[in-house]
């Protein structure tokens, strides 16, 4: 099989393959439906209603934190992907009941987006994890690539599609197909039972249960590296990652568009989001603490050029550069830590490296949104530029010092 789906060879990895794409599917039509019914209907298109859903539904990342990484690693991780796959399905039910029985209100959508916010914090670390379990430790990487390769592949395909329905048949059963989705992901985990041999957890007693809690930010620490990737992941994430409060805006105040046009534009930042992946999965090696300060360079120039682009397509089609650097940042991000980290604690390091992309997705959220009502929505993307520029200035200092004490190291 050539590099880049060798992961693929294995035939467990590829049943979690399918699976997870069929439901990141799902998740992108319904996120696109929710961000759609908030800005369109039940608020005065107002761009700050959708950062204050973003908040609720990323918030618990960081809210939930101790536990959410302890209980990947303390937790048979297929038994709580299960769990936290069937709470989703259940969740995705109740809001397209209230959708289709014309009893939707704002405050319900809040509710549902910070329990949904709650079960995925849980969910997030373990599925994360998880692969690890699926493939050995020379595929881990190019696993971790394709996972993103999946989500990206759905985040392209549902959006557009979620357009098409609501214009057709209502965000209501958007929705409700979202439930179905979940089903071949939940098949495949029930097919694990027996397929995979259980991996015991994490039970050492050396320390009490309650100091593991933060053991995943111990562990980070001691890595100058890694805390200095988790800041910059920090800074792009927290105004970056918030397309949908700053595409939405851009669809309805800056073009007049529609439910379908909000739709492709996501799917042309997946375009890129794909490549970036593909680039990601097709390394030899995991990515290098330089390449990731270039890559956060791009990201801040991409956001510049998207934000003073005149017309609609030329927004759309640099929104590939925006994908594609924001996806190279975010994948080599999970890459470089999950590589760099002992199996022991790669559960709890992840839970802190996804909380902080989630967190600070959530934390900037209504800020986006508040810049989009009140100083237009292209502030709000530039803001994102100014962010990627202090994570360069950030990667680029501390490069230097290491350089500067390792010169002074070996003169000594």
């Amino acid at each position: 099989m050539s590099r880049p789906f060798r992961s693929l060879s294995n035939p467990n990895y590829r049943l979690w393959f399918g699976g997870a794409f069929i439901s990141n599917i799902g998740a992108w039509l319904q996120r696109t439906a929710q961000d759609w019914i908030v800005i369109a209907e039940l608020s005065d298109q107002n761009a700050s209603a959708v950062g204050f859903v973003v908040f609720l539904q990323f918030a618990p990342q960081i809210l939930l934190l101790p536990i959410t990484g302890w209980a990947a690693d303390r937790m048979e991780r297929r038994k709580l992907l299960f769990i936290t796959q069937s709470l989703m399905a259940m969740l995705a039910l109740i809001l397209g009941l209230l959708v289709l029985s014309g009893q939707v209100e704002y405050w319900q959508v809040c509710v549902c987006a910070f329990a949904l916010g709650c079960v995925a914090a849980f969910d997030a670390p373990a599925r994360h994890a998880f692969v690890s379990d699926l493939v050995s430790e020379k595929e881990l990487s190019n696993a971790v690539g394709l996972n993103s390769v999946a989500f990206n592949s759905a985040r392209l395909v549902g959006p557009a599609i979620a357009g098409i329905l609501i214009a057709l048949i209502g965000t209501g059963w958007v929705f409700m197909i979202n439930v179905l989705s979940f089903i071949p992901l939940l098949f495949a985990l029930y097919l694990f039972k027996k397929r995979l041999s259980v991996v015991a957890p994490n039970t050492s007693k050396a320390t009490p249960d309650v100091a593991k809690f933060l053991d995943g930010f111990r562990y980070i620490w001691q890595y100058k590296e890694m805390t200095v990737i988790l800041v910059m992941s920090f800074l792009i994430c927290s105004l970056g990652m918030n397309f949908s409060v700053y595409l939405s805006a851009m669809t309805v105040h800056v073009f007049q568009g529609h439910a379908d046009q909000y739709g492709f534009l996501i799917s042309m930042m997946a375009i890129g989001s794909i490549s970036g992946a593909m680039v990601t999965a097709s390394r030899r090696s995991s990515p290098s603490f330089r390449s990731m300060i270039y890559v956060a360079a791009l990201f801040s120039v991409s956001c510049f050029l998207v934000s003073i682009s005149a017309s609609f397509w030329s927004f759309a089609v640099l929104l590939i550069l925006l994908g594609l650097s924001l996806q190279l940042f975010t994948t080599s991000t999970v890459s470089y830590m999950q590589v760099a980290t002992e199996k022991r604690y790669r559960g709890r390091v992840m839970a802190v490296v996804l909380a902080t992309a989630m967190g600070s997705t959530a934390l900037g959220a209504p800020l986006v949104g508040w810049v989009a009502d009140t100083l237009g929505a292209r502030w709000s993307i530039g803001m994102g530029g100014v962010s990627g520029l202090i994570a360069t200035a950030l990667g680029f200092w501390f490069l230097h010092t290491q350089t500067k004490a390792e010169r002074k190291e070996s003169v000594s």
